[in-house]
């Protein structure tokens, strides 16, 4: 079997003329992920370096790029979670840093613990080295302009993820946020809770979800996805099956990425969009819209 990156950069419908841009952007994320997986690193490392990719660049909700919170500010959520033995690290309202998906990690790797917050997560940071950055590093004029002028592109900026599998059967997810417009002082989504933001279990496969937080956290949307693969569902038919359950039982629509342990894959979204690519057999494919599917070489992509 050959190793499979999945990767999306939020579901919901993408502001007028940025199309380009966020096809862009979960390609280039997804090359830099399998390049990764290509020089021997682990599937952690490649769903790391992909959400990292959507981290440092500012038309994603995420690292740069977040939306600000009631008080202007922003606060961010990511998680990393290992399938292999279920090791897990996420943070939730982080501040004045770049890459909170590192940050997680260093929860799982450094720490017993599964989640920090906030002053607790912060001082963990500097205590890893982790570089503090200025808070308006972070701010971009579409964060301002949704802040001051709330339109309706609010899950278009929901936030971004990876999954992967390699030759072994090792799968990996990551997921990062900076949450939604507006948002309460000290709110937190989905993205840092374990089974909701994203899971992933050797035994069954990996998923990173996207949409309404608060909606997502209902139907601990990831780990419903994993269970209905281990009742014997393909990722697609696992997907669709829980996208639909969400949306019968509490009328709220997401997008999800899931790829099994046997490297079949899903990126599956009941929002009018969600940017999304993958690379599989050597080939990388990507869409935006519902039915809409492009190939091209992983070559052609500009890192």
């Amino acid at each position: 079997m050959k190793p499979v990156i999945v990767v999306h950069g939020g579901a919901g419908a993408i502001m007028p003329g940025k199309d380009e841009k966020y096809m862009l952007g979960v390609k280039r994320a997804v090359v830099s992920g399998f390049k990764k997986l290509q020089q021997g690193g682990s599937v952690v490392d490649a769903v790391e370096e992909a959400v990292v990719v959507m981290e440092n660049d500012p038309i994603f909700n995420a690292g740069r790029g977040s939306v600000l919170n009631e008080h202007g500010e922003i606060e961010m959520d990511a998680i990393i979670m290992d399938g292999k033995n279920l090791e897990t690290g996420a943070v939730s309202a982080v501040r004045n840093i770049a890459n909170p998906v590192k940050l997680a990690r260093l929860v799982m790797e450094k720490t017993d613990h599964v989640l920090l917050t906030e002053r607790g997560a912060s001082q963990f940071a500097k205590a890893m080295n982790i570089p503090e950055v200025s808070e308006e590093s972070l701010i971009t004029e579409k964060s301002l302009l949704l802040w001051k002028k709330p339109i309706d592109y609010q899950q278009s900026l929901g936030t971004v993820g990876a999954v992967a599998v390699d030759s072994e059967g090792n799968v990996a997810c990551a997921t990062s946020t900076g949450g939604m417009t507006n948002k309460m002082l000290g709110r937190v989504g989905d993205t840092p809770c374990i089974g909701s933001g994203g899971y992933a279990d050797n035994f069954s496969g990996a998923v990173s979800t996207t949409g309404m937080g608060e909606a997502i956290m209902k139907v601990t949307l990831a780990r419903l996805v994993l269970f209905h693969i281990e009742q014997g569902k393909s990722p697609t038919e696992a997907a669709e099956t829980a996208l639909k359950y969400m949306l019968d039982r509490i009328q709220s629509r997401a997008g999800l990425i899931v790829v099994n342990n046997s490297g079949d894959y899903a990126a599956v979204f009941t929002t009018n969009q969600m940017s999304w690519a993958v690379v599989k057999d050597d080939q990388l494919h990507y869409g935006l819209s519902q039915g809409e599917l492009h190939t091209c070489s992983i070559s052609d992509v500009p890192l």
